[in-house]
């Protein structure tokens, strides 16, 4: 298979789902939308489903290179607070990954497929976060930290639904109102280092 063909196909569904919304996705509309015909789609992807987890992991794998880019000699609470905000729709890049992956994550509810790589996804994500946190977290007077894992927990969900409130209600909370909440987060649980 011609994974640049997969991807330039993975591209019209993710912006048939952005902008129109996951319902909207068929063969006919990812072929009408990629400029090629149907047979070319079922060529690459057999049913909707097949396409579909292919298009969710596309979001995933592009998060998370976008992520992987980032400076790695960086304190560990600039290193954590840039990564959670490639999570976050703070320009239009990432706000049409956040509609496309809540859109998915929804759909995954009734989609086995979906739901395996939703879970799949939240697991790295914590894994992850509990390792940079078991780094990053203080101990105080000789008394443990917050838990590693505990806190990496906290800390996805107030990324969720940050991302969550961000995309469905936008005016209420734009970016600059997201970013802060992070960071406001971060710094009770990192506190800046004096």
């Amino acid at each position: 298979m011609s994974e640049s063909r997969q991807e330039q196909l993975a591209d019209a569904l993710l912006h048939i789902a952005g902008s129109r919304g996951l319902d909207q996705v068929s063969v006919r509309e990812v072929a009408s939308t990629a400029g090629v015909s149907i047979g070319a789609v079922q060529y690459y992807f057999s049913t909707k489903d097949e396409m579909l987890a292919f298009a969710f992991r596309q979001v995933v794998e592009r998060t998370r290179a976008r992520i992987a880019r980032l400076d790695a000699t960086a304190e560990p609470r600039q290193s954590i607070r840039a990564a959670l905000r490639q999570l976050l729709p703070l320009d239009a890049r990432r706000l049409a990954e956040c509609r496309v992956y809540l859109a998915f994550a929804a759909r995954s509810l009734t989609s086995p497929v979906l739901a395996d790589i939703q879970r799949e996804t939240l697991s790295a994500i914590r894994d992850e976060l509990r390792l940079a946190l078991d780094e990053a977290l203080p101990a105080t007077s000789g008394q443990p930290g917050p838990a590693p894992e505990r806190e990496a927990r906290l800390l996805l969900a107030l990324v969720d639904g940050l991302m969550f409130d961000a995309v469905t209600a936008p005016d209420a909370m734009p970016p600059a109102e997201t970013a802060q909440a992070l960071d406001t987060y971060l710094e009770r649980l990192l506190p800046p280092e004096h």
